[in-house]
């Protein structure tokens, strides 16, 4: 009896066919396989080797043929491109080997008459090739170098139903992800509905490269983006790479980072930072959008993260650029005080940033000019505070994550001109005037402001606002090339 040896001889080009694979080629009595493939083997063909071709899209005559043939006590080597166990050959020879007998199909190629039954001992080697997206991504630098998958398009075997279920679990997933098969004439809208699910999960800025014809003289490589990313730029020759969250490109290259280079700086993730980090990946993996821009987003993660409440996405209100343009005032050594309204505020107030940046923190109500102002003039202490304050920090970022009626005091002394503030921050919280304190700050258009619309608010969320602004440096880590 015969065998039957299923060898994937990689992507195109006889450079990347494996010793394994020539050596097996060089033994063959016979080798059964689409014509195409043939000429990246012919100069290891044995003379007097039969060379069969079953034509394309016919894998199931080229499987029949590989038993009969091997039944006559050949060794015969079927190639399939790539890597025979992906999308290849060496699958279908296996499930045709176990077969019940007498239910396989009959060989009926004219050149060797009626075949027997597919059901047999014939013995089966696979031989591994490299694959067309191993190949691909080798010529794109390093896109795969974290966990992946891998995603035919054609649906002539599989329901598209199934598939676009696999698109949706891959973008949420954050797997990098190899799309097989992503365009024919007759499969077109395909590969733009796989764009359109993972821009719902993905950053448009996420890498994508893409490769046609790898390997061979007509090869042509490509890096751009998945929000400019253009499918008419793609054929069934093309191989597709998406990056994932942290793939970025450097040059005209695309590298997903395992993490070795915080490892080697010395730079250790401590557990509490690693819990966050994560959930800093599940929530920015669940917003209702993926284009805010990156100080926005660097604020709504913090606010989700302190709350749990994902309708922060909707009533978060930052200016453009507010976020990160205070955060360029506390490095430049223009913002060097925070005041805010209670001191539940300052608390929450990471004091390693306020060290590290030289910043200043404090809250006037434990002040004893505060009670006797309050009394005095018949106002509420934060409001005391507030004009306190004023007197003696005009310029600081104020923050508000209790009381209104201090926001509202500040709005007044802005009027009046006594007051300039570096940046607002207005979170108070509550059923009175709340809405309407808010309201108030917005029309001051030259004050970067970060407010939370409505009656939501409180002093844990003010203060994460405020280290929103103090950790930008951090947000960095949100971008393509950076983990979080």
């Amino acid at each position: 009896m015969g065998k039957i040896i299923v060898a994937g001889i990689g992507p195109g080009s006889k450079e990347d066919i494996t010793p394994a694979v020539l050596e097996a080629v060089r033994q063959a009595d016979a080798i059964v396989g689409y014509k195409y493939y043939f000429q990246f083997i012919e100069p290891y063909v044995p003379e007097g080797c039969e060379c069969i071709d079953t034509g394309m899209k016919k894998e199931r005559e080229r499987a029949e043929l590989a038993f009969s043939l091997a039944q006559q006590d050949k060794t015969v080597v079927v190639i399939s491109s790539g890597d025979a166990g992906i999308y290849g050959m060496a699958p279908l020879i296996y499930e045709m080997q176990n077969l019940p007998l007498g239910s396989g199909p009959k060989t009926k190629n004219l050149m060797l008459g009626p075949g027997p039954e597919i059901k047999s001992e014939v013995e089966i080697v696979a031989l591994p090739g490299i694959s067309a997206f191993q190949k691909a991504a080798s010529l794109l630098g390093a896109p795969i170098g974290h966990d992946l998958c891998v995603i035919s398009l054609s649906d002539l075997m599989t329901p598209w139903e199934v598939i676009e279920r696999r698109i949706k679990a891959a973008a949420m997933a954050d797997f990098v992800t190899a799309v097989y098969n992503p365009k024919s004439h007759g499969r077109y809208w395909q590969l733009y509905r796989l764009q359109e699910l993972f821009l719902q999960e993905r950053s448009a800025d996420t890498p994508v490269g893409y490769v046609r014809q790898a390997g061979r003289e007509e090869q042509q490589v490509k890096v751009t983006t998945l929000g400019a990313f253009d499918p008419e730029d793609v054929d069934m020759f093309t191989v597709v790479l998406i990056g994932n969250s942290q793939s970025y490109i450097a040059g005209d290259k695309i590298i997903t980072p395992r993490g070795y280079y915080r490892e080697e700086t010395g730079e250790q993730v401590k557990p509490g930072q690693q819990i966050m980090m994560d959930s800093f990946r599940t929530i920015s993996r669940e917003l209702q959008r993926q284009d805010y821009p990156l100080d926005h987003k660097w604020a709504l993660l913090h606010a989700i993260h302190t709350t749990a409440d994902f309708d922060m996405e909707s009533i978060l209100y930052t200016d453009a650029g507010a976020v990160e343009t205070l955060y360029k005032k506390v490095k430049d050594g223009i913002l060097k005080t925070i005041v805010t309204d209670v001191t539940m505020v300052t608390s929450g107030i990471r004091k390693g940033a306020l060290q590290r940046l030289g910043i200043e923190a404090k809250c006037y109500l434990s002040d004893p000019r505060v009670a006797e102002m309050a009394s005095s003039l018949g106002i509420t202490r934060t409001q005391a505070g507030i004009r306190l304050a004023v007197e003696e920090h005009p310029d600081a970022l104020f923050v508000f994550g209790n009381a209104p009626t201090a926001l509202m005091e500040l709005c007044d002394l802005i009027r009046k001109g006594k007051a300039h503030p570096a940046g607002i921050i207005a979170a108070p919280v509550g059923f009175v005037h709340v809405r309407e304190s808010k309201h108030m700050v917005k029309p001051f258009r030259e004050i970067p402001k970060i407010i939370v619309e409505g009656r939501k608010g409180g002093s844990n969320l003010a203060a994460t606002l405020c280290n929103a602004i103090l950790t930008f440096d951090d947000a960095a880590q949100l971008k393509p090339g950076r983990d979080l």
